[in-house]
């Protein structure tokens, strides 16, 4: 385990016969920004051998060429970089996206439960939604999804003891002071509160992954027939989400 210069720890750990796992906490939000942070600097520093890297909620995942270096070598490179990610470029915003919402009702049949487990009222946990500072902390599960925090400390609630069946492509979902964004049609074991228009994954699109870790996400309150209209008339399944980019 490495100490970090900005307190915190990072331990690095052997993954398969290329890979090197860079463990910065338990997904917290403060972890997730370091993952972010740690992801942002391994891309920028001269590791010509390294040939993929990946942030999750609490991780960094390196993988590297073994015909250009070894996992010692790399290992070590790497922990240089993590004994002083001060000195090091952070990533900065770049992209905010405001993406329509239907909250609570069919859209979100769970709202009303969640909100009781949360301490919130429903106009609470509605306002509380669509005012977060939130941002896209990791991509995964299903092709392009977004987990997507940190919500208030009233909402770290758990996961359901049962599943949900099955929620639809652009339900909205919370749990753990964290959303998801569905890709697909799921079961999940996370409460089922919103409905968008959004896709987070199209192969018809240019660039299929709508979203990157580190985008920042606003959620824009509307009504179940203005989604339903979304997504029949945004032919780019964007669901009437904007994207303004960052100086």
């Amino acid at each position: 385990m490495i100490q970090t210069k900005t307190g915190g720890t990072v331990t690095i750990l052997p993954l398969g016969q290329d890979g090197i796992l860079l463990r910065c906490g338990d997904g917290t939000r403060p972890q997730a920004d370091a993952a972010l942070a740690l992801a942002a600097q391994i891309r920028q520093g001269d590791l010509p051998a390294v040939t993929e890297v990946a942030s999750s909620l609490a991780s960094v995942l390196v993988r590297f060429d073994p015909t250009r270096t070894n996992r010692s070598a790399l290992t070590d490179r790497l922990r240089d970089l993590t004994r002083n990610p001060a000195s090091a470029p952070t990533p900065g915003v770049t992209r905010v996206w405001t993406i329509p919402v239907s909250l609570g009702g069919d859209a979100g049949p769970q709202l009303t439960d969640a909100a009781h487990l949360a301490g919130r009222s429903v106009a609470q946990a509605v306002h509380d939604m669509t005012t977060a500072d939130l941002a896209v902390l990791a991509i995964g599960f299903a092709p392009g999804q977004p987990y997507i925090g940190t919500l208030p400390a009233a909402w770290d609630l758990p996961r359901q003891t049962e599943l949900t069946p099955q929620v639809p492509a652009g339900a909205l979902v919370v749990a753990l002071r964290q959303l998801v964004l569905f890709a697909n049609p799921s079961p999940t074991g996370w409460a089922w509160i919103g409905t968008t228009a959004f896709a987070p994954f199209r192969t018809d699109r240019a660039d299929p992954f709508a979203l990157a870790t580190g985008d920042r996400i606003r959620f824009s309150l509307t009504d179940a027939d203005t989604i339903t209209r979304l997504r029949h008339d945004a032919t780019d399944g964007l669901g009437g989400a904007t994207c303004r980019t960052l100086p």
